[in-house]
């Protein structure tokens, strides 16, 4: 699949479809406390996707039964929300994405429920450090090298690992689209840059090994190990004066 550069319109678009996921993303954390089920997210998530004219990307993307992912603890990606309920002290990943329009936006974020351990909350920081490190690499010019780089050297750097074979993607027309964009990679190398890319940066990290089993449901990605792990993910416009996040307020 060729490498789809966005028009003003279609970047317009993806910009209503990630205020959207923006609002998800912090109505749903401002509901998660300890005896909170995931599910009960799921369908806080769907109220309010449904409230502001979208679509959830997710539901029934590749069979995905669900608005949106939860996934806690030793859980990466791809948890499918249901019964599981919080306790105090786990650590949370909350994956949205919306389509507007027939654009979509993508983003993420890591949220300890309760007071959890020193590890969650520093993986979660680190997460997030790590988007912003990439983020700032998204120039036209530069390469998809660059961006992996820059977010493997904070993840390494304070003693984390990265998930293995997982990594952000192009987004817009549709939720997955070319190029991958791994968060790994050495500096100069990989597909350049231009303006008019839209890129779902996604930091995935955790504090064991980074290796990874899918469980039987086809979907939750775990860590081998099962130690946390933490997720950050937005949106992001490449653009000639400077990368903008499409998934914010």
């Amino acid at each position: 699949m060729p490498i789809v550069l966005k028009s003003l319109r279609e970047i317009d678009a993806m910009r209503r479809a990630g205020q959207i996921v923006a609002l998800v993303l912090e109505e749903l954390r401002e509901h998660v406390r300890p005896g909170v089920t995931t599910g009960d997210l799921d369908r806080l998530a769907a109220a309010v996707i449904a409230r502001e004219g979208g679509r959830s990307a997710f539901l029934g993307y590749r069979g995905f039964p669900a608005h949106i992912c939860t996934s806690v603890n030793e859980q990466v990606l791809h948890g499918i929300p249901g019964r599981r309920v919080l306790r105090d002290g786990d650590l949370l990943k909350l994956d949205v994405g919306v389509e507007w329009h027939g654009l979509c936006a993508d983003a993420a974020i890591s949220v300890v429920v309760g007071r959890g351990s020193r590890v969650a909350e520093r993986l979660v920081a680190v997460a997030e450090e790590a988007f912003w490190a990439g983020f700032a690499q998204a120039w036209p010019g530069k390469r998809i090298g660059d961006i992996g780089a820059a977010i493997a050297g904070v993840i390494r750097s304070s003693g984390f690992a990265v998930i293995e074979g997982y990594a952000g993607h192009g987004v817009g027309r549709v939720l997955h689209e070319e190029p991958s964009v791994p968060n790994d990679g050495q500096p100069g190398e990989g597909v350049l840059l231009r303006s008019g890319m839209t890129l779902a940066i996604e930091p995935m990290i955790a504090a064991g090994s980074g290796k990874t089993r899918i469980l039987r449901d086809g979907w939750t990605v775990v860590t081998l190990d099962g130690r946390l792990a933490a997720h950050f993910e937005h949106t992001v416009w490449v653009r000639d004066n400077g990368p903008m996040v499409l998934t914010q307020p």
